[in-house]
Protein backbone atom coordinates (compact mmCIF):
# COMPACT_ATOMS: atom_id res chain seq x y z
CA UNK A 1 0.00 0.00 0.00
CA UNK A 2 3.13 2.39 0.65
CA UNK A 3 4.06 1.98 -2.99
CA UNK A 4 1.00 2.45 -4.03
CA UNK A 5 0.88 5.83 -1.98
CA UNK A 6 3.95 6.90 -3.67
CA UNK A 7 3.23 6.21 -7.08
CA UNK A 8 -0.80 8.10 -6.52
CA UNK A 9 1.71 10.72 -5.01
CA UNK A 10 -0.33 10.51 -1.85
CA UNK A 11 2.55 11.13 1.01
CA UNK A 12 0.80 11.45 4.04
CA UNK A 13 -0.77 8.64 3.73
CA UNK A 14 2.31 6.70 2.41
CA UNK A 15 4.04 8.08 5.85
CA UNK A 16 0.85 6.76 7.74
CA UNK A 17 1.56 3.04 6.00
CA UNK A 18 5.13 3.08 6.46
CA UNK A 19 4.98 4.32 10.65
CA UNK A 20 2.67 1.04 10.84
CA UNK A 21 5.65 -1.26 9.51
CA UNK A 22 8.46 0.92 11.45
CA UNK A 23 5.97 0.15 14.81
CA UNK A 24 6.59 -3.61 14.91
CA UNK A 25 9.53 -3.75 16.30
CA UNK A 26 11.54 -5.19 14.02
CA UNK A 27 14.96 -4.11 11.61
CA UNK A 28 13.15 -2.34 8.65
CA UNK A 29 14.53 -4.22 4.94
CA UNK A 30 16.51 -1.57 2.81
CA UNK A 31 13.81 -1.33 0.77
CA UNK A 32 10.97 -0.56 3.88
CA UNK A 33 14.11 1.78 5.02
CA UNK A 34 13.70 3.92 1.69
CA UNK A 35 10.08 3.70 1.51
CA UNK A 36 9.57 5.73 5.39
CA UNK A 37 12.67 8.08 3.90
CA UNK A 38 10.92 8.70 0.91
CA UNK A 39 7.33 9.33 2.79
CA UNK A 40 8.87 11.60 5.12
CA UNK A 41 11.33 13.49 2.50
CA UNK A 42 8.36 14.62 0.44
CA UNK A 43 5.52 15.43 3.23
CA UNK A 44 8.94 17.55 4.68
CA UNK A 45 9.94 18.65 1.73
CA UNK A 46 6.78 20.44 0.25
CA UNK A 47 5.90 22.69 3.82
CA UNK A 48 9.89 23.73 3.66
CA UNK A 49 9.65 25.10 0.31
CA UNK A 50 6.17 26.63 1.39
CA UNK A 51 7.95 27.98 4.37
CA UNK A 52 10.91 29.58 2.51
CA UNK A 53 8.43 31.03 -0.47
CA UNK A 54 6.08 32.24 2.38
CA UNK A 55 9.28 34.04 4.51
CA UNK A 56 10.30 35.60 1.15
CA UNK A 57 7.11 37.42 0.58
CA UNK A 58 7.28 38.02 4.54
CA UNK A 59 10.65 40.11 3.95
CA UNK A 60 9.45 41.97 0.93
CA UNK A 61 6.70 43.49 2.15
CA UNK A 62 8.73 44.11 5.43
CA UNK A 63 11.02 46.22 3.26
CA UNK A 64 8.36 47.97 1.46
CA UNK A 65 6.87 48.90 5.01
CA UNK A 66 3.13 47.51 4.60
CA UNK A 67 2.09 46.09 8.36
CA UNK A 68 -0.86 44.97 7.76
CA UNK A 69 -0.08 42.08 4.89
CA UNK A 70 3.61 41.66 7.01
CA UNK A 71 0.98 40.55 10.37
CA UNK A 72 -1.10 38.18 7.57
CA UNK A 73 1.86 36.87 6.22
CA UNK A 74 3.35 36.07 9.88
CA UNK A 75 0.25 34.18 10.78
CA UNK A 76 0.41 32.53 7.75
CA UNK A 77 3.97 31.13 8.30
CA UNK A 78 3.23 30.16 12.22
CA UNK A 79 0.30 27.88 10.57
CA UNK A 80 3.32 26.42 8.18
CA UNK A 81 5.87 26.10 11.14
CA UNK A 82 3.40 24.22 13.14
CA UNK A 83 2.89 22.10 10.99
CA UNK A 84 7.00 21.31 10.01
CA UNK A 85 7.18 21.02 14.07
CA UNK A 86 4.40 18.28 14.03
CA UNK A 87 5.94 16.52 11.26
CA UNK A 88 9.86 16.53 12.16
CA UNK A 89 8.14 15.63 15.60
CA UNK A 90 5.85 12.64 14.32
CA UNK A 91 9.07 10.82 12.66
CA UNK A 92 11.53 12.07 15.39
CA UNK A 93 9.46 9.43 17.91
CA UNK A 94 9.75 7.09 15.53
CA UNK A 95 13.45 6.75 14.93
CA UNK A 96 13.42 7.25 19.03
CA UNK A 97 10.83 4.47 20.37
CA UNK A 98 10.78 2.32 17.27
CA UNK A 99 13.77 2.61 14.99
CA UNK A 100 16.90 3.09 16.55
CA UNK A 101 16.41 0.75 19.37
CA UNK A 102 15.48 -1.95 16.80
CA UNK A 103 18.35 -1.68 14.81
CA UNK A 104 21.30 -4.33 15.04
CA UNK A 105 22.88 -3.48 11.14
CA UNK A 106 25.48 -1.05 11.33
CA UNK A 107 23.66 0.25 7.97
CA UNK A 108 20.47 1.45 9.39
CA UNK A 109 21.92 2.87 12.35
CA UNK A 110 23.85 5.45 10.34
CA UNK A 111 20.65 5.74 7.89
CA UNK A 112 18.90 6.20 10.84
CA UNK A 113 20.88 8.69 13.65
CA UNK A 114 21.67 10.55 10.22
CA UNK A 115 17.98 10.92 9.65
CA UNK A 116 17.15 11.97 12.84
CA UNK A 117 19.93 14.58 12.63
CA UNK A 118 18.24 15.82 9.16
CA UNK A 119 14.70 16.30 11.24
CA UNK A 120 16.17 18.29 13.49
CA UNK A 121 18.24 20.28 11.48
CA UNK A 122 14.77 20.82 9.59
CA UNK A 123 13.75 22.08 12.82
CA UNK A 124 16.62 24.20 13.66
CA UNK A 125 15.81 26.10 10.11
CA UNK A 126 12.77 28.13 11.19
CA UNK A 127 13.31 28.17 15.04
CA UNK A 128 14.36 30.69 17.19
CA UNK A 129 16.14 31.25 20.33
CA UNK A 130 16.50 28.57 22.72
CA UNK A 131 14.40 25.92 20.98
CA UNK A 132 16.93 27.00 17.70
CA UNK A 133 19.79 25.89 19.84
CA UNK A 134 18.22 22.71 21.37
CA UNK A 135 17.23 21.81 17.92
CA UNK A 136 20.89 22.79 16.67
CA UNK A 137 22.56 20.42 19.29
CA UNK A 138 20.13 17.15 18.95
CA UNK A 139 21.22 17.66 15.36
CA UNK A 140 24.82 17.91 15.90
CA UNK A 141 24.90 15.08 18.60
CA UNK A 142 22.69 12.39 16.01
CA UNK A 143 24.95 13.38 13.51
CA UNK A 144 28.40 12.69 15.04
CA UNK A 145 26.84 9.60 16.60
CA UNK A 146 25.92 9.07 12.77
CA UNK A 147 29.22 9.66 11.87
CA UNK A 148 31.19 7.53 14.80
CA UNK A 149 29.46 3.87 13.70
CA UNK A 150 30.12 5.02 9.63
CA UNK A 151 33.63 5.07 10.10
CA UNK A 152 34.11 1.69 11.69
CA UNK A 153 30.98 0.19 9.99
CA UNK A 154 30.69 1.38 6.18
CA UNK A 155 33.52 1.96 3.46
CA UNK A 156 34.51 5.68 2.68
CA UNK A 157 32.46 4.94 -0.74
CA UNK A 158 29.23 3.75 0.79
CA UNK A 159 26.64 6.22 -0.14
CA UNK A 160 25.19 6.40 3.26
CA UNK A 161 28.10 7.83 4.90
CA UNK A 162 28.75 9.99 2.10
CA UNK A 163 25.04 10.69 2.31
CA UNK A 164 26.03 11.35 6.07
CA UNK A 165 28.66 14.03 5.22
CA UNK A 166 27.40 15.95 2.89
CA UNK A 167 24.17 16.64 5.18
CA UNK A 168 26.30 17.14 8.19
CA UNK A 169 28.29 19.52 6.43
CA UNK A 170 25.20 21.45 5.46
CA UNK A 171 24.48 21.38 9.09
CA UNK A 172 27.95 23.05 9.82
CA UNK A 173 27.46 25.90 6.63
CA UNK A 174 23.81 26.87 7.42
CA UNK A 175 22.64 26.35 10.49
CA UNK A 176 26.15 26.86 12.51
CA UNK A 177 27.27 29.42 10.48
CA UNK A 178 30.90 27.27 10.43
CA UNK A 179 32.16 27.24 6.58
CA UNK A 180 35.29 26.35 7.12
CA UNK A 181 34.26 22.95 9.34
CA UNK A 182 31.59 23.01 6.54
CA UNK A 183 34.63 22.37 4.09
CA UNK A 184 36.81 19.99 5.90
CA UNK A 185 34.24 17.49 6.60
CA UNK A 186 33.02 17.60 2.77
CA UNK A 187 36.53 17.35 1.77
CA UNK A 188 37.13 14.83 4.05
CA UNK A 189 34.45 12.64 2.94
CA UNK A 190 35.28 13.18 -0.77
CA UNK A 191 39.20 12.83 -0.39
CA UNK A 192 38.65 9.24 1.47
CA UNK A 193 36.03 8.15 -1.28
CA UNK A 194 38.49 9.22 -4.32
CA UNK A 195 41.16 7.30 -2.15
CA UNK A 196 39.32 3.77 -2.24
CA UNK A 197 36.61 3.89 -5.97
CA UNK A 198 38.35 0.73 -6.13
CA UNK A 199 36.11 -0.77 -3.29
CA UNK A 200 32.70 0.72 -5.02
CA UNK A 201 29.93 -1.97 -5.59
CA UNK A 202 28.28 -1.66 -9.06
CA UNK A 203 24.61 -1.55 -7.54
CA UNK A 204 25.95 1.65 -4.96
CA UNK A 205 27.97 3.14 -8.27
CA UNK A 206 25.59 5.58 -9.78
CA UNK A 207 24.37 6.76 -5.77
CA UNK A 208 27.60 7.38 -4.29
CA UNK A 209 29.35 9.13 -7.43
CA UNK A 210 26.30 11.35 -7.65
CA UNK A 211 26.61 12.33 -3.73
CA UNK A 212 30.92 12.93 -4.17
CA UNK A 213 29.45 15.33 -7.42
CA UNK A 214 27.26 17.06 -4.85
CA UNK A 215 29.88 17.47 -2.29
CA UNK A 216 32.24 18.81 -4.96
CA UNK A 217 29.78 21.69 -6.00
CA UNK A 218 29.35 22.56 -2.11
CA UNK A 219 33.03 22.70 -1.90
CA UNK A 220 33.43 24.72 -4.62
CA UNK A 221 30.67 27.51 -3.90
CA UNK A 222 31.92 27.06 -0.61
CA UNK A 223 35.58 28.13 -0.81
CA UNK A 224 34.64 30.77 -3.33
CA UNK A 225 32.73 32.34 -0.44
CA UNK A 226 35.19 32.21 2.08
CA UNK A 227 37.62 33.88 0.06
CA UNK A 228 34.70 36.58 -0.76
CA UNK A 229 34.16 37.00 2.82
CA UNK A 230 30.42 35.94 2.34
CA UNK A 231 27.57 33.28 2.90
CA UNK A 232 25.26 32.26 0.58
CA UNK A 233 22.52 29.64 1.69
CA UNK A 234 22.32 26.67 -0.70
Amino acid sequence: MAKLAEQAERYDEMVSYMKDVAKLGVELTVEERNLLSVAYKNVIGARRASWRIISSIEQKEENKGNETQVQKIKAYRQKVETELSEVCSDILAVLDEHLIPSAEAGESKVFYYKMKGDYHRYLAEFASGERRKEAATQAHEAYKHATDIAQTDLAPTHPIRLGLALNFSVFYYEILNSPDRACHLAKQAFDDAIAELDTLSEESYKDSTLIMQLLRDNLTLWTSDLQDGEFVCL
